[in-house]
């Protein structure tokens, strides 16, 4: 059963066109993840935060990627990493539009 999993922390370097160039490479390799399935990146410049929610097509995948993921984080120095994996409720998310 797919899952959702969001991903944030504390981060006040580059925002918007500049992240996006500087971290392609990264989202590449993002897509060849087990049981990736897609990511929306996100950020707000305001409260200083980055991360993304991502749809993994199991709990076991989305967890691996977690594990993994906050250790490159770690070792880019950021600290303060949150990481929530949620299963879906595929029939109230169908309505209200969800991109399955």
């Amino acid at each position: 059963m797919a899952v959702i999993m969001q991903v944030d922390f504390p981060h006040k370097d580059v925002w918007g066109k500049e992240m996006a160039n500087q971290m392609k490479e990264l989202a590449h390799s993002i897509t060849k993840e087990p049981g990736f399935i897609w990511k929306f990146w996100t950020e707000s410049k305001t409260d200083e935060m980055a991360g993304g929610i991502y749809m993994f097509d199991s709990r076991e995948n989305a967890e691996n990627y977690l594990k993994m993921h906050s250790e490159r984080l770690k070792e880019f120095g950021y600290s303060d990493i949150r990481g929530k994996v949620f299963e879906i409720n595929e029939e109230l998310s169908k309505i209200c539009k969800a991109p399955f």
